[in-house]
């Protein structure tokens, strides 16, 4: 039988720009399938305690950006540890990805989500603008009609039902991997998904 993996994440997290190809690929290398699902992460922080980045203790600033270090390293991806937008608003995107789901199919979202990661972390562009949206979906061979149907109120159901299924399902961080009912926080916790579906 078919496994499947929910995977609730916000466009803006470097964890899940970290761990997205690796997702990925451990997610085909088990013949599971993916439900792609961004969530807005200003409504699911209130509901289980987490706090927005600049909110957080100074210490706890200053040791994430070491681990951002690291794990750039460890994994040989590149990194910008303070890109230009960031902070940024995601709720674009985060539509943009559920329009390319809904209507490209799961490998499409996948692709497009992997290049807005990049563009944040990598590029530093501002991923609530529409013109670098739109560029990233054409860059990913997809077509430009995906910026108006991101704005559709199916989009916006969606988005709004995956970030209520995440509360629900008790998640409280990006990225996290959930396989039946068992959630697997950040991308430094990879190995024991892949483990699980084995």
């Amino acid at each position: 039988m078919r496994r499947t993996i929910d995977y609730y994440f916000t466009p803006q997290s470097p964890w899940t720009y970290l761990g997205h190809t690796r997702f990925a690929a451990i997610a085909q290398a088990a013949g599971a399938s993916v439900r792609v699902r961004p969530v807005d992460l200003g409504a699911v922080f209130p509901v289980s305690g987490g706090l927005p980045l600049g909110k957080r203790a100074p210490q706890r600033q200053a040791y994430r950006l070491v681990e951002l270090a690291r794990f750039s390293r460890h994994l040989g991806m590149p990194l910008t540890p303070k890109p230009k937008f960031f902070p940024v608003a995601t709720d674009d995107a985060s539509k943009l990805i559920i329009a390319a789901d809904l209507h490209e199919g799961t490998e499409a979202a996948m692709k497009l989500c992997g290049a807005i990661f990049a563009a944040v972390w990598v590029d530093e562009l501002n991923i609530a603008d529409p013109k670098h949206l739109e560029r990233l979906v054409l860059g990913c061979g997809m077509p430009a009609r995906l910026i108006d149907q991101s704005q559709s109120q199916a989009a916006q159901e969606a988005y709004e039902q995956y970030t209520q299924e995440a509360i629900d399902a008790g998640v409280f961080g990006a990225p996290s991997y959930v396989l039946d009912g068992e959630i697997f926080w950040g991308q430094d916790r990879l190995a024991f998904l892949a483990n699980a579906l084995q």
